[in-house]
């Protein structure tokens, strides 16, 4: 047994090793402004939010009053990821090496190292879908519906994957027990935070910041001569406002939402009505941006994109300070956990950070390929990936840290691809090799025919 899973098992104690290096060599966890702040503020007061973060993670949150304990739990989910990929591979019938490798840019990347370390609903939405994949491939459709939705309550852009599970087993023709137990499973859950949401922001919905993160998205084409709205959506127009990437228009505080006044969610309805119209007026252009910012991993380097959070493959050494002149950070280390401090490597363990260098060709480009590969063998994880990482561009924008989520699915479903198309060519070689032999033994009877005669 383990001498088949040798290379996992070597694999699996190393990105072991660097997750205790990284607990080591930062004094704390990190910490982002805003949404850090506001995931454990709505931790100590728990109520559904009206901007972007839904409450799911702020409860896994309110579990932990300790942000260091928070990231150790965090690490060790990571190698949670790690194995259920390497098991649900070695499911398919991929062999132990193959199932090994395909870990590597999730296990031994320091994005996904950096991300566990930090107060952020990632590591925690990652792991509630890898585990509605097992639930899955173990047939059981209920768990993998509730799995669902706690991931569409960790990050809403996860609750239309409810829709994709419920698709596979149409295909399957499975049956409409499973998809009944599936659908009901994970609808149940959502129809009651959105009834929940509704008692405090007087919508039935998960959030109110959908509208707001797609008109973003279409400030970087849109054009009202070509929409031409009505008067009170023409308030949305651009502007003249120009930032570095399609999300930064939310924050902008001269961009057309900021210049309405009051919160910038208030406006989420008129927002929305206003991006609607722009892609339905210029949908060609709303594809050629989408696809340009799909296309940012390509590159042989990594682009920042937006510039303010540039995106780095390797560990950090130095130390950084908590942002300051926010009240809520004040509250929350109050509230929450008195020792939260700014970020800063410690020595001698970050020498690890200088020596583990990971070559962003096994990131950024290799995801993209996987993506591809995958397309050769069709599968829930293929559809998970796509749509994990083209989701979040298509509502707002490209972020390096919202791509995270696809990778391990991307990794799944390129090697689940790869591994039936080399049972196929194998099986035409052996095919072929049948032939040959079967010609050549019909060859020697017709010679031994011959001398007989």
């Amino acid at each position: 047994m383990l001498q088949r899973n040798a290379l996992f098992a070597g694999i699996l104690i190393l990105a072991a090793l660097l997750r205790a290096a990284v607990m080591l060599g930062y004094n704390t966890a990190q910490l982002f402004w805003y949404d850090s702040f506001t995931y454990l503020d709505t931790a100590l007061h728990p109520k559904p939010s009206g901007a972007f973060h839904p409450v799911g993670y702020s409860l896994f949150l309110g579990l932990f009053r300790s942000v260091e304990l928070v990231v150790a739990v965090q690490h060790l989910m990571g190698l949670g990821i790690g194995v259920m990929i390497y098991a649900l591979l070695r499911r398919t019938g991929v062999p132990g090496w193959g199932a090994a490798l395909a870990t590597v840019p999730v296990l031994l990347n320091p994005a996904f190292l950096r991300i566990e370390h930090t107060i952020l609903s990632e590591t925690l939405l990652i792991l509630l879908i890898a585990g509605a994949l097992t639930a899955m491939a173990a047939r059981r459709p209920v768990l993998a519906g509730l799995l669902i939705a706690s991931a569409g309550l960790v990050r809403t852009a996860a609750v239309p994957l409810l829709v994709v599970f419920a698709l596979y087993l149409i295909v399957k023709r499975s049956g409409w027990r499973p998809l009944a137990a599936l659908v009901i499973a994970g609808a149940l859950p959502l129809l009651g935070y959105a009834a929940w949401f509704q008692q405090h922001h007087g919508r039935f919905a998960l959030s109110n910041a959908d509208g707001v993160s797609l008109w973003a998205r279409t400030m970087t084409f849109a054009d009202c001569a070509k929409i031409k709205p009505s008067p009170d959506v023409a308030r949305l127009c651009p502007n003249g406002t120009v930032v570095d990437a399609a999300s930064e228009y939310v924050w902008a505080p001269d961009a057309a939402l900021a210049r309405l006044g009051g919160d910038r969610f208030g406006h989420n309805q008129l927002a929305r009505k206003f991006a609607l119209q722009a892609i339905t007026s210029q949908p060609l252009d709303y594809v050629a941006d989408v696809a340009r910012d799909a296309a940012l991993p390509w590159s042989l380097t990594p682009v920042a994109h937006p510039r303010r959070v540039p995106h780095l493959t390797d560990l950090p050494v130095g130390s950084w300070g908590l942002p300051t002149g926010h009240d809520l950070i004040g509250k929350v280390r109050k509230e929450y956990d008195t020792s939260i401090t700014g970020l800063a490597s410690v020595a001698p363990y970050d020498t690890v950070f200088e020596v583990w260098k990971y070559p962003y060709l096994l990131h950024g480009p290799l995801f993209l390929i996987m993506l591809l590969v995958s397309l050769l063998r069709p599968s829930l994880p293929a559809a998970v990936a796509f749509f994990l990482y083209l989701g979040p561009i298509a509502a707002m924008d490209f972020d390096h840290r919202y791509m995270l989520p696809a990778v391990p699915f991307a990794c799944l479903a390129g090697a689940i691809a790869l591994h039936h198309l080399a049972g196929q060519v194998t099986r035409k070689r052996a095919g072929a090799t049948t032939v040959s032999t079967a010609r050549a033994a019909g060859e020697t009877r017709v010679v031994e025919d011959a001398l007989r005669r």
